[in-house]
This record gives structure tokens, C-alpha cells and sequence, in this order.
């Protein structure tokens, strides 16, 4: 079993390696059973399987240039395997746009492994710059 500080490092690791751009990599992070949630209701809200998120993720990376958004965790707070991170995202996007956004995130950790993500953000900020052509 996982202690809380090894959770917080798993999902500092998991935020390095989104950040990268390496869909492949950040979803092997990923348990197999592993579900991403986004809140609100606008086009990308609602729960993802990894399959899913796989199809989310790369078309988010290929929105932005340089392939990826930047994930940088602001403060962490760890409690048996969950880790909720309070979360700042850059990213300059093809389209012109600058995607700069506020998160907390409410990770689910087994065995060094992402098994279930709550993706809390500012819905109206990303559906205007992301999800509006």
C-alpha cells in the first residue's frame, strides 16, 4: 500500500509527464480501469474511460502548440490514495488563442497508479477558449 507522500509524488509525476505532450506516456501512468472526469457542461464535460481520454487528450494536444498543456501545481494535500492538487494551466494554442486556466484536481491513487481523476476548472474560460471554434 501507498502512503500519502508517494501518491502526491505519483501525481507530481503524472502532472510532469501530461505537461510533455506524451499521450502514451501520461496513460501508461493510467491504471487499465482508470476514469477521468471534467466538470460542467459544455462540449468535453463528463467521464471519460481511458480509451476516451486517450481521444480527449490527443485532440487537446493537437489544439496546442507544442503538443501539450502545461499542468503547475500550486499546493498538494494527500490523504490515503487521494491527492488533491489546487492547479495553474498555460498553453499558447494554433488557433492564436492563450488557454491560461485554474483547477483543482482530485486524484485517486492505487499502487502508483492514476485510477480515477475529478477535473474542477473554469468551464466558461474553456469552452471559450478551447471548445468555441
Amino acid at each position: 500500500m501507498s502512503t500519502p507522500e508517494q501518491n502526491k509524488q505519483a501525481v507530481k509525476h503524472f502532472m510532469e509527464v501530461f505537461s510533455s505532450g506524451d499521450v502514451d506516456a501520461t496513460l501508461a501512468l493510467m491504471a487499465d480501469d482508470a476514469t477521468w472526469w471534467v466538470a460542467g457542461t459544455m462540449p468535453i464535460s463528463g467521464t471519460y474511460n481511458k480509451a476516451q481520454f486517450r481521444e480527449l487528450l490527443s485532440g487537446v494536444a493537437g489544439a496546442c502548440k507544442g503538443g501539450a498543456i502545461k499542468l503547475m501545481p500550486k499546493a498538494f494535500t494527500a490523504e490515503g490514495d487521494r491527492v488533491a492538487v489546487e492547479t495553474e494551466s498555460l498553453a499558447d494554442l494554433n488557433n492564436g488563442r492563450h488557454y491560461n486556466n485554474h483547477y483543482h484536481f482530485l486524484f485517486t491513487v492505487r499502487g502508483g497508479k492514476i485510477v480515477s481523476t475529478k477535473e474542477y476548472l473554469d468551464t466558461m474560460h474553456t469552452n471559450a477558449i478551447l471548445c468555441t471554434p
